[in-house]
């Protein structure tokens, strides 16, 4: 790989940018907002959204244009909620070659439309080549020093395995491939929502059982979701849906799982967002899965739990009633 672009220098965008420069000299890093990388160029010593030393090889501009501009890899790395105009703005304002392929790494579902990113990307961008890299990636931990490792996925496998190989790095950053992109998509996006209700329980003072039976109700429910939509049931029990659950609904450096537990302390969601001034993407992922569910005749009870909790009118006494008072079942079938 030649040329590498990362759009979006949010908290994971800087990570991946970091990691990237490593034994590759031609990385550029693009944001839309001009005074942001003005000010990364005038100090590459970050420290918010993350604590991390920009190397001087890495390229930073805030032209799309020379951003991609012969770049074999495109990372994107912007909200949920802002990809589709980025990707838009790639086909209308750049000669993006169809070789070049598309990289998803946020990690939700488009709300209202309630499309994955993927399917975003085909309408935006129907040329090129797209994959998807989820896992459990907390940036702080990575960017300490700490190993991970997480899923790459395409539907073509060789395009899965030439990533593969460009984006890892050695003893710090393990990449698998796949080539179930809906469910590599879906566990990525899905156990944000499960990680609110964790640091949410964690706030109630519920305990760690509570929490593993959640967590472990979590992955049947969004495994039951995801599946409904195509996925391959291994992909939910691999890196980017099992792994990406127990990192994120254990870990406080988990801005979900933040929104929760400040959520159930009895802040507002609005004061929560105001304060962490990072997009939370479990929130409007959270409403996204509701109304599918509802399309799909899917129970989905964690989920809807979740939303009263984002609303307000959920409380540790109905926690308990959902978790507990629910008609028995065997546990074989309702893993299905």
């Amino acid at each position: 790989m030649k040329k590498l672009a990362v759009l979006g220098a949010g908290s994971w965008g800087l990570t991946l940018a970091w990691l990237a420069c490593d034994g590759r000299k031609d990385v550029w890093l693009w944001d839309r907002k001009p005074e942001k990388i003005q000010a990364l160029r005038e100090n590459r010593q970050v420290t918010f959204p993350v604590e991390v030393t920009l190397p001087q090889s890495l390229h930073l501009t805030d032209s799309l244009v020379e951003a991609v501009a012969g770049a074999d890899a495109v990372l994107l790395v912007v909200t949920t909620a802002g990809t589709r105009e980025v990707a838009r703005a790639l086909r209308e304002t750049t000669q993006l070659s169809p070789d070049v392929v598309l990289v998803n790494c946020s990690k939700g579902i488009e709300f209202p439309s309630l499309k994955r990113i993927s399917e975003v990307l085909v309408e935006e961008l129907p040329d090129n080549p797209f994959a998807v890299l989820s896992g459990p990636t907390l940036a702080k931990e990575i960017l300490s020093g700490l190993p991970t490792a997480s899923s790459i996925a395409c539907v073509d496998l060789e395009v899965a395995e030439y990533l593969q190989v460009h984006l890892s790095r050695e003893n710090l950053f393990r990449l698998y491939s796949n080539t179930d992109v809906i469910g590599v998509e879906l566990g990525g996006s899905l156990k944000n929502i499960f990680a609110i209700a964790s640091g949410y329980m964690q706030a109630k003072q519920l305990g760690d059982n509570a929490r593993a039976a959640l967590i472990t109700r979590g992955l049947a429910e969004m495994t039951r979701f995801s599946v409904s939509l195509g996925a391959d049931v291994q992909t939910l029990y691999g890196l980017s849906g099992l792994g990406d659950l127990l990192a994120t609904c254990n870990s406080p450096l988990s801005r979900n799982y933040q929104v929760g537990y400040r959520l159930g302390q009895g802040q507002t969601l609005d004061e929560i967002l105001q304060d962490i001034k990072v997009v939370a993407e479990g929130v409007k992922t959270t409403h996204a899965v509701v109304q599918l569910s509802d399309k799909l005749q899917l129970d989905t009870p964690i989920v809807r739990q979740v939303e009263m909790a984002l609303s307000g009118v959920l409380s540790k006494e109905m926690i308990i009633k959902s978790l507990m008072s629910r008609k028995l079942k065997s546990e074989k079938v309702s893993l299905q």
